[in-house]
């Protein structure tokens, strides 16, 4: 076995040799070794885009490299860490690199969902940018916090995609954990919620499945839209909210539409969901954009001058989702390329990366995709594998998920009928092949741009 302290060095070495001298120097120079245990190599970077950059794009080379140097090894795993920082420092290196700059990270245990609540620790009220369009969501979340089960219950916070509505309710559930350590609070998507009813009624653990849904403080259900039409499914719902508020028990709801305008909710469901406060997250206006970016900007260690800022909150109009994707495409070019970028430059990330932002249909998607590729509309329905179909049919369910938004069952539907378990598959394997293709990017760059025009 290799001595941990030339591990790395030696690692490093070879990876070297197959990689280009920009992407050493840009995801590799400042990475050290944090600790070996358990056949695991812990290696520590300066920021998260690093860190992520080195998972989706390095991760086969580096598992590669430090096997042949030691074969006992069997995984590695990259964390945000000070210790990059005091590496530099023992170097006394003066450099400016903005890639490269000191940071506080939250430690390994707390990098993933807690599986027992199923909330991301990263979705704070520290991280939750607070501005005029979202204030009466988030002063509400607070009273929920002050006097849970009694200021609002059930808590309703509905807005369009990417307006942050997730962050916040999980911030209340990361809160909540803090402040009560004796309670239990639980987090599921509505998709999540319909997959385990039915599970469990296939499988006879019906009562498994009310006693484990009833024995929680705070429920959150994230996307309620998704139960509209799903008629089993809204009664276990109402049933399950009315145990829980007769037991005093705090529940938060969230989705895409208000209570009175959505479709196919059954009207006691719906009076449930409006017994509380409804409150709505808009799109972010100018300012709150401002905000948003510079907080972005520096969780990346990185700085934009204030000018470059204002410009880009004043093009880009989309959701926050969409400013986080800029951003971090713009902390990439930034540092692949070893230098600022001019504005032209990044006006052409923002062009290249915008999401469509008028409201398109899934028929609309199935026809401008298969024009893109040159096939007829209606072989995307049909039950076949050839390849001229199997890739633009696919493309189609990633951007139905990924720009329109909508459920995997909802999107199978709209494709003939197919099982939801396809949808997923299919959009997991795009988002793979993306990695690993960058024409692929490009091509549905172009479509988006179609789909904007």
């Amino acid at each position: 076995m290799t001595n941990n302290t030339n591990l790395w060095e030696t690692a490093l070495l070879k990876i070297e040799q197959e990689t280009t001298e920009a992407s050493f120097k840009t995801w590799f120079k400042d990475s050290v070794l944090l600790k070996q245990e358990d056949g695991v190599v812990y290696i520590g970077v300066a920021t998260r885009i690093m860190r992520d950059w080195l998972q989706d794009k390095y991760y086969k080379l580096i598992l590669k490299t430090v096997r042949e140097i030691d074969p006992e090894l069997r995984n590695v795993e990259f964390t945000v860490s000070k210790m990059v920082g005091k590496k530099k420092n023992l170097k006394k290196d003066t450099s400016n690199t903005q890639s490269t700059a000191h940071i506080n990270s939250l430690p390994m245990d707390n990098l993933y969902v807690d599986k027992n609540d199923n909330l991301n620790p990263r979705y704070t009220f520290d991280t939750f940018v607070v501005g005029p369009f979202n204030q009466l969501a988030n002063a509400a979340a607070e009273a929920v916090l002050n006097s849970p089960a009694l200021t609002y219950n059930p808590l309703y916070i509905y807005g369009s995609t990417g307006h942050g509505k997730t962050h916040l309710i999980q911030a209340i559930g990361n809160k909540f954990k803090k402040l009560y350590p004796n309670k239990k609070v639980f987090y599921v998507s509505s998709e999540k919620f319909t997959v385990d009813y039915t599970n469990a009624v296939q499988t006879g653990r019906g009562k498994q499945f009310k006693d484990k849904y009833r024995q929680y403080d705070v429920l959150i259900v994230d996307d309620v839209q998704f139960i509209a039409d799903k008629e089993k499914t809204q009664e276990e719902l109402f049933h399950l909210f009315n145990a829980l508020y007769d037991c005093n028990k705090q529940i938060i709801f969230s989705s895409d539409k208000h209570p009175n305008s959505m479709p196919g909710l059954e009207d006691r469901l719906r009076g449930r969901f409006s017994s509380g406060m409804v409150t709505e997250i808009p799109a972010p206006d100018t300012d709150s954009r401002i905000a948003i970016l510079k907080e972005k900007i520096a969780s990346h260690n990185f700085v934009l001058d204030n000018k470059i800022i204002e410009t880009i909150a004043k093009e880009l109009r989309g959701n926050i989702r969409d400013i986080e994707g800029i951003v971090n495409n713009i902390v990439l070019t930034t540092m692949s390329k070893g230098r600022d970028l001019r504005l032209p430059e990044i006006r052409s990330i923002i062009q290249n990366n915008m999401k469509p932002t008028k409201n398109i249909t899934p028929k609309e998607v199935i026809n401008i995709v298969a024009d893109y590729y040159n096939i007829n509309p209606t072989v995307i329905y049909e039950k076949t594998r050839k390849k001229e179909v199997v890739k633009p049919r696919q493309i189609i369910m990633y951007i139905l998920r990924e720009d329109v938004g909508i459920s995997y069952p909802t999107i199978g539907e709209q494709l003939g009928g197919r099982d939801h378990t396809t949808v997923i598959h299919s959009c997991d394997r795009v988002k793979k092949m993306i990695e690993d293709d960058q024409n692929l990017q490009q091509e549905i760059d172009q479509i988006r741009v179609i789909m904007r025009d």
